[in-house]
């Protein structure tokens, strides 16, 4: 795959990312090849079926979800998305808004589906320190273990 060919999927790719609804998981399947992994901190999974249960439980458990994609660099069949994911908590405070910033690497089929996805960011402290309760906790250790 050329790399102007690999801008055009990452680009359709990137706008539904940016508009993805729980009705417009169907659609996974038009950017994921069938036997795609997926990995984040939390996950590692291979198919469709099992990255739509992925993103189908974000839609569950958290409020108004999104992802906004801030960078993008695309060299033949390999992307790298900068993005911020931006959310509420169904559970706790559903005022303000948290934002995870993070990056997604992607590897590309030769048809320009995604057959790699693999999620960074820091948990520790991009969502936990976030967390009532724990997150206090989060952020004393992190200062413990930093004097």
């Amino acid at each position: 795959m050329h790399t102007e060919d690999s801008r055009a999927a990452v680009a359709r790719l990137t706008a539904w990312f940016e508009s993805l609804t729980p009705q417009s998981l169907g659609q996974l399947g038009r950017f994921y090849t069938a036997d795609a992994r997926f990995k984040d901190p939390f996950n590692e999974v291979r198919g469709v079926p099992s990255i739509t249960l992925i993103f189908k439980h974000m839609f569950v458990t958290l409020h108004e979800p999104r992802f906004v994609v801030t960078q993008q660099i695309v060299d033949g069949h390999q992307a790298f998305l900068v993005w911020e994911f931006r959310f509420r908590f169904r559970r706790f405070d559903t005022v303000t808004q948290q934002v995870i910033r993070g990056g997604s690497h992607l590897t590309l089929a030769p048809d320009g589906r995604v057959s790699h996805h693999r999620d960074y960011w820091d948990a520790a402290e991009e969502l936990y320190e976030k967390l009532p309760g724990l997150g206090a906790l989060m952020r004393f250790l992190k200062r413990k273990t930093s004097q």
